[in-house]
């Protein structure tokens, strides 16, 4: 586009000086600078952001209504669970699949009650716990969606501890591993490198990472002749380290 000039002159009397004017002119365009634009943020898929639960759990629905059989107590400076009936005579298909639940809470007392009763049933349930899986892969699966580093590490170390409760567990989990597989094949690499430093949160053993690994071959140790070929379709890059003889 070009742009018109008009030049108007004015005689200055006293100092015998010009005025220029400069103008548009007419023109339909601008020499003045164009505004800088915001650069648009790079979208982000959010695959590893924490999602909170919608609804709150059924442990904390049951706790605060006083339906479960347990409560905090305390011995000299320690904390402990206090059943209020034998385990052996609990209702594993009623109650087991509540406390999964209680897994993905975030505050105490539940985060201690549920999880200490999850491993009080487990160490005691044994053949109870087989007919109850099917009830059992919701939970875990809203668990481990959640994405929080915390909660999906305690779920895997409750499905380690499931997984060898019972010798038929195993295989009886196979069926399901595209409902629990999926979060395992993405935070299968999410390690901690501290480099030269120290780790001083081994104890809690909150490296999803290699809790993904130690339960992987747990599931295809237990898992019978389908397992590695289940795991190995929905992660491709599982390697097996089972020693079979």
């Amino acid at each position: 586009m070009t742009t018109l000039f008009k030049k108007i002159q004015k005689a200055d009397m006293n100092k015998g000086k010009t005025k220029v004017v400069i103008g548009k002119g007419g023109a339909c365009s601008s020499l003045a600078k164009p505004k800088p634009k915001k650069q648009p943020k790079v979208p982000k898929c959010g695959a590893f952001k924490e999602r909170k639960s919608k609804s709150p759990s059924l442990f904390k629905t049951f706790y605060d209504r006083g339906d479960l059989p347990l409560q905090v107590a305390f011995k000299g400076p320690t904390r402990r669970v206090q059943w209020n009936v034998k385990l052996d005579k609990l209702d594993y298909e009623h109650f087991l699949p509540i406390f999964f639940d209680g897994i993905r809470e975030v505050k105490e007392p539940y985060i201690f009650l549920a999880r200490e009763g999850v491993r009080d049933l487990l160490k005691e349930g044994s053949s109870k716990i087989l007919p109850v899986i099917p009830r059992l892969i919701i939970p875990i699966k809203t668990a481990l969606n959640t994405r929080s580093i915390p909660i999906v590490c305690e779920m895997i170390k409750v499905l380690m501890k499931l997984v060898t409760s019972h010798e038929l567990i195993g295989e009886a989990l196979v069926p399901y591993y595209r409902q629990i597989l999926p979060v395992f094949n993405l935070l299968r690499h999410k390690n901690k490198n501290t480099g030269d430093g120290i780790d001083y949160g081994q104890k809690n053993n909150l490296n999803v990472g290699d809790l993904i690994e130690e339960c992987l071959e747990l599931f295809e140790l237990n898992g019978g002749e389908d397992a590695f070929i289940n795991i190995k379709y929905m992660i491709p890059t599982y390697q097996s380290n089972v020693q079979r003889n």
